[in-house]
C-alpha cells in the first residue's frame, strides 16, 4: 500500500487480515507538506487578509523568532468563531477563515499548536 503524499501515520482504522470494501479507510495520514495554519479574522480586519499577503506567525515557544507565511485562502462566508479559540469573549463573533501557508516551517511547528498572526509592514507586505 502506498500513500499518495508524504505524511505522518496517525491511526490505523482496521486490523491486519480484515476484509475491506472498496474506498474504505485503512489509515489516517496527516500530510506534512505544505505546512499551513488555519486562522480566523474578524470583519474589521478582513481588508488586510488578501490572498498572497505575507504575514508573520508567532508561537508561544518562539515569541522572538516568527515564522513567515502567505495567505492562500480567505473564506467568502462568515462563520461563528470556533470553540477552540482561546478567549470566550470572541467565540460569539463572526469571522472569516484563512489558510496560511508557512514558508519556513520546521519541526518545532506542530499540528494543533496555537499561533498569533501578524499583518502589517513587518510581515513584508508590498
Amino acid at each position: 500500500m502506498i500513500a499518495p503524499s508524504d505524511g505522518t501515520l496517525l491511526t490505523r482504522a482496521v486490523e491486519p487480515g480484515t476484509v475491506l470494501n472498496e474506498g474504505g479507510t485503512v489509515f489516517t495520514v496527516s500530510l506534512t507538506r505544505p505546512v499551513w495554519v488555519r486562522a480566523y479574522v474578524d470583519e474589521r480586519n478582513l481588508d488586510q487578509a488578501q490572498p498572497g499577503r505575507k504575514v508573520l506567525l508567532y508561537t508561544d515557544g518562539r515569541p522572538d523568532k516568527p515564522y513567515h507565511g502567505q495567505i492562500g485562502f480567505v473564506s467568502p462566508t462568515a462563520e461563528f468563531t470556533p470553540k477552540t479559540v482561546e478567549t470566550p469573549d470572541l467565540r460569539t463573533d463572526l469571522v472569516y477563515r484563512l489558510r496560511i501557508v508557512v514558508t519556513d516551517a520546521d519541526d518545532a511547528l506542530r499540528q494543533g499548536m496555537p499561533v498569533t498572526v501578524q499583518f502589517g509592514d513587518e510581515a513584508g507586505h508590498e
